[in-house]
């Protein structure tokens, strides 16, 4: 991995890892199930969520770097802006799946923080120490393949992206004052 590269990722994680927990600290647990429309994830949900689908994010880059490189005859299908933009598009909406739609998983948000907390650490110190060519593999199959440092920074950017709507659901005007 580059200097930039690890650098780029490093920081993002560490932004996305104390975004969340600036956006939830203090809350009331009114606050936390708040949701501003039936159908939508209150604020805790959205933590649950996050603490599901990273361990399984983990593991699949895992899996990728251990298969032989593959990105010398492949282009990745998006550009590492693409990537970033994502974590901050609030104009395209997504639904979830994959089974990370299962936000109840955590009822409590001070365990589902720490769960996501942990696994950050962990994926931090990977960043950090790393000396794995994350660009030399690919991620994803079909039409869409990405190479793993673009999953990996799509990881983070899947945070933002949910930063965005806990941002969303605060300034709601019927978000409960306490």
């Amino acid at each position: 991995m580059t200097d930039a590269d690890r650098e780029h990722l490093l920081v993002h994680f560490q932004m996305t890892t104390q975004m969340l927990a600036e956006q939830v600290r203090g809350l009331s647990p009114a606050q936390l199930e708040y949701k501003a429309s039936p159908g939508r994830w209150s604020i805790r949900e959205r933590v649950s969520h996050l603490a599901v689908a990273e361990p399984d994010y983990w593991r699949e880059i895992q899996a990728a770097l251990k298969k032989a490189p593959d990105m010398k005859d492949k282009k990745s299908s998006a550009t590492d802006a693409d990537i970033m933009w994502y974590g901050i598009d609030r104009v395209v909406h997504t639904k979830t799946g994959g089974g990370h739609e299962k936000v109840d998983t955590y009822k409590d948000l001070g365990t589902a923080l720490g769960k996501f907390q942990a696994l950050r650490a962990t994926m931090i110190e990977y960043i950090k120490t790393t000396n794995d060519d994350m660009r030399a593999h690919s991620f994803g199959d079909g039409g869409d393949i990405i190479d793993c440092w673009q999953w990996m920074l799509e990881i983070s950017t899947h945070a933002e992206r949910h930063i965005q709507q806990i941002r969303e659901i605060k300034n709601d005007s019927k978000f409960p004052k306490k």
